[in-house]
């Protein structure tokens, strides 16, 4: 039997329009193929005949946030004289006395924001209220009260405020983020270019996206026109729930060009309870620095396809160490989770309750094993709980000199560059291109073996010969390196 996918309403004679098109289809079956449509699933969205209703209930709720600082900058204009001469001082001088010095000035700035609950908490960026004096929420019915701060989050870009009230407001209630899809229909509720509250409608574009905006990215993308003030307003699925915090574009000309993010409410969720509870985040710490697992790491480990979070150092003091992770580990789960890529790791720490045991599991020598870890607290000094890249928040690796940075010749920097067992010294994790190092040949998975004729076996044992070379006033520094077995000298400048 044929079945067709028809619109849900349609006039009488649109109908009947309809019901003869089949029929006569069905008369022609014979003679020709029947193109069979499969019905749509019952939670697909259509595109409803207008979004008025929906953002009339919902934009009370949608706020503007203005912010006033107070910067002070010299009061003068440009010097006649050059830079560094005596009468260039003295017409700086000259000037900040008979202008009395530096002179304040007020700085104002507009955003987008929205309220959770009646009592006026509000969310919105990070990067609209930094370094605000002050604070003010302008509704659309003209109603503006003062905000005090409550929390803010650089890393999510997500800021708590409270109204300065004893009023009930409207608000919005919060969605599950993780159900969106893509394709799925949005509406974005904003304050673009200070022009008070706009309404824009768009789809999903995509999930997952990392901008390298901070360590957890996790961006919903839409096409829905969100522009400069749009930052930290909501972006509602069709229940009217907040699924995103619009929070970044991209854009050649400053304007909207359908490439908008948002930060999903799963993880604006968690940071927003965190920040009213404690003023501050508390995320957890793992202490492992990884890498990503790529398909010629994934085969020399034996590791069925491109998975997991390669473990690359840890920290001494850290949970990981505690519970039995080495370097060298894949980290395949973390809390029943699957860990598809090595940025999903992070994420999912920092999210963990403080204090929580999870199961880790692990691929270790071609085997699975599974690790209990008890999840610590990411302190300010620490790193974040899981860090990606080449630098070493545990120790394992140093900043390095002469444009190079070292790290230790452990399992897993030899599986990395594919360095033979019985190399010996220091490994060379990366080489800016505008040092000295790079003039000279030096390359990433070279190892360092001695440093003015003498060995050298930790990164920090490198530094210090180096330095040593250097406080002699030599011009340069003699350095054998083994590269792929072969072993070779080159003396390498200082900068100056």
């Amino acid at each position: 039997m044929t079945r067709y996918a028809l619109p849900t309403k349609l006039g009488a004679r649109a109908g009947e329009v309809v019901s003869r098109g089949v029929a006569l289809a069905l008369a022609a079956a014979v003679a020709a193929p029947v193109l069979v449509f499969a019905p749509l699933p019952a939670r697909a969205q259509f595109a409803p005949p207008s979004f008025a209703d929906l953002a009339e209930r919902l934009s009370p709720a949608v706020v503007n946030i203005s912010t006033a600082q107070t910067v002070t900058r010299p009061n003068r204009g440009p010097s006649p004289f050059p830079p560094g001469s005596e009468l260039e001082d003295f017409f700086k001088d000259f000037f900040e006395r008979r202008r009395g010095g530096s002179q304040p000035r007020r700085v104002q700035s507009l955003g987008s924001g929205f309220v959770i609950d009646a009592e006026g908490y509000v969310v919105t960026n990070n990067h609209v209220i930094e370094n605000a004096d002050e604070i003010e929420v302008n509704f659309p019915n003209g109603d503006s009260f003062p905000a005090e701060l409550i929390g803010t989050d650089p890393k999510t870009d997500i800021a708590l405020l409270r109204i300065a009230s004893d009023e009930t407001f409207p608000f919005v209630p919060f969605g599950d983020s993780d159900a969106i899809r893509v394709g799925d229909w949005v509406l974005a509720i904003g304050n673009p270019f200070g022009l008070g509250g706009s309404v824009s409608a768009g789809i999903i574009s995509a999930r997952d996206r990392d901008i390298n905006a901070g360590p957890y990215d996790d961006f919903l993308q839409t096409d829905a026109a969100i522009n400069r003030g749009n930052s930290g307003g909501p972006l509602f699925n069709m229940a009217g729930e907040v699924i995103g915090v619009n929070t970044a574009i991209i854009s050649p000309t400053g304007g909207s060009i359908g490439i908008g993010f948002s930060v999903p409410s799963n993880l604006a969720q968690n940071v927003i309870d965190q920040l009213r509870r404690f003023g501050e985040t508390r995320r957890g710490w793992l202490g492992v620095r990884i890498q990503e697992v790529d398909e010629a790491i994934a085969e020399s480990l034996g590791l069925d396809g491109s998975q997991g979070a390669l473990v690359a150092g840890l920290s001494d003091e850290g949970p990981a160490a505690a519970a039995g992770v080495e370097a060298g580990d894949v980290i395949l789960q973390f809390d029943g989770r699957p860990i598809v890529t090595m940025r999903d790791l992070p994420r999912l720490v920092a999210e963990t309750e403080v204090g929580r045991t999870v199961d880790v599991v692990v691929f270790r020598e071609g085997d699975t094993q599974t690790l209990s870890v008890e999840i610590a607290l990411l302190e300010e000094d620490r790193p974040d709980s899981v860090t990606s890249g080449d630098g070493d928040p545990d120790g394992q690796a140093d900043q390095g000199v002469l444009g190079m940075t070292f790290g230790p010749l452990d399992r897993a920097s030899r599986t990395r560059f594919g360095i033979d067992e019985a190399a010996r010294g220091v490994v060379v994790l990366s080489v800016d291109p505008a040092g000295s190092a790079a003039e000279r040949g030096v390359r990433p998975g070279d190892v360092l073996v001695e440093v003015s004729q003498r060995e050298v076996a930790t990164p920090s044992e490198a530094i210090d010969a180096i330095e040593a070379a250097r406080a002699k006033n030599r011009r340069s520094v003699l350095l054998m390196l083994n590269r792929e077995g072969q072993m070779r000298f080159i003396a390498v400048e200082f900068e100056k």
